[in-house]
């Protein structure tokens, strides 16, 4: 899809440290009412893991590789996890299960999997991934909709569902191989990750990033040479999609993190990363090594008083220079 501009995002996963405070910034303005209590258009999962929607890199969607849409399948609730209430009452003044679930059992539900990763100590391993609509330069929630309701605004590439035109058919739903487009029951109608445009509108960042404490998150224009966006996609390279073989072509990006060395049993130090790099590279491409090997040289570089205006850059000295929204 053709736009004059296309607004982005970066995330360093080496910097985020699973607070959630992004996820509850966006349910408390966008999700926590209305039929959207078992939406998270923002949300941080523990990677290795099945993420949220469960397992839903096995849910299919996006595109192959001549370019044809592939339509996946919806998740289910039980695959999101229905919400429920915990009875605090009972739980704190008579003593029994502070986990009491009244009306249901859940088996699964956001952040199900915290922290669990994979591995055997001393080489467990996981890190954080959040996650988000892409605001993808070819959507195939666009491409499944019959109705024309899903588009792309011109002056930013932000997707978005115009609800008057929704029908609640989410063929969009299973087209989202990131299966970030979810159907409100209440309203028969989809509904996903606006990046916060009334705020954008206004020259301020997205609740998400404006709210993350780990100062992770970048967003400006592709286009935008001055920006962080290109100096981190374009220049540097650092900066990855997500499964960019599901051919969306995603505008959201992530510098991949790196990892500790693993331990032998007798103690001594190996020469191998605690985080299979076979398995980076099934989330974020090929490219992964080379990713890898351009930050920790630029980390010696930096430790070693020398220039480096990438790491200045991910560092994140001031806040407001983390978002060009201009």
């Amino acid at each position: 899809m053709a736009v004059k501009r296309q607004l982005s995002m970066v995330l360093d996963l080496n910097k985020c440290i699973g607070c959630q405070t992004c996820t509850a910034a966006c349910k408390l303005m966008w999700t926590n009412r209305n039929g959207r209590e078992f939406m998270y258009w923002n949300n941080v999962e523990t990677q290795p893991g099945l993420g949220y929607p469960r397992d839903y890199q096995n849910m299919g969607g996006g595109f192959d590789d001549d370019g044809a849409l592939r339509l996946g399948r919806q998740p289910s609730q039980e695959d999101y996890g229905i919400p429920w209430e915990y009875n605090y009452e009972e739980a704190l003044m008579t003593g029994t299960d502070p986990w009491l679930r009244p009306h249901v059992k859940p088996t699964w539900g956001a952040n199900w999997d915290e922290d669990r990763g994979e591995g055997d100590y001393p080489n467990s391993f996981y890190f954080y991934l959040p996650r988000l609509c892409n605001h993808c330069a070819n959507p195939g929630c666009l491409a499944a909709c019959t109705r024309n309701a899903i588009y792309k605004r011109q002056e930013d590439g932000i997707v978005l569902v115009d609800q008057e035109r929704c029908r609640g058919y989410r063929y969009c739903v299973n087209a989202c191989p990131y299966k970030k487009v979810y159907f409100n029951e209440q309203i028969s109608k989809s509904e996903k990750c606006i990046f916060c445009y009334p705020r954008i509108e206004k020259g301020l960042a997205t609740a998400c990033a404006q709210q993350c404490v780990g100062r992770i998150r970048w967003i400006g224009y592709r286009d935008d040479e001055e920006g962080p966006i290109h100096q981190l996609v374009e220049k540097y390279k650092v900066a990855l999609p997500l499964h960019p073989e599901w051919g969306t072509q995603p505008n959201v990006f992530y510098v991949p993190p790196l990892s500790p060395s693993k331990y032998a049993s007798d103690g001594r130090e190996l020469d191998e990363p605690r985080i299979p790099l076979e398995y980076l590279e099934s989330l974020f491409g090929p490219r992964v090594g080379e990713v890898l090997d351009t930050l920790q040289a630029e980390r010696q570089a930096k430790a070693e008083g020398r220039e480096s205006e990438l790491m200045d850059t991910l560092i994140g000295y001031k806040h407001a220079e983390m978002f060009k929204l201009s």
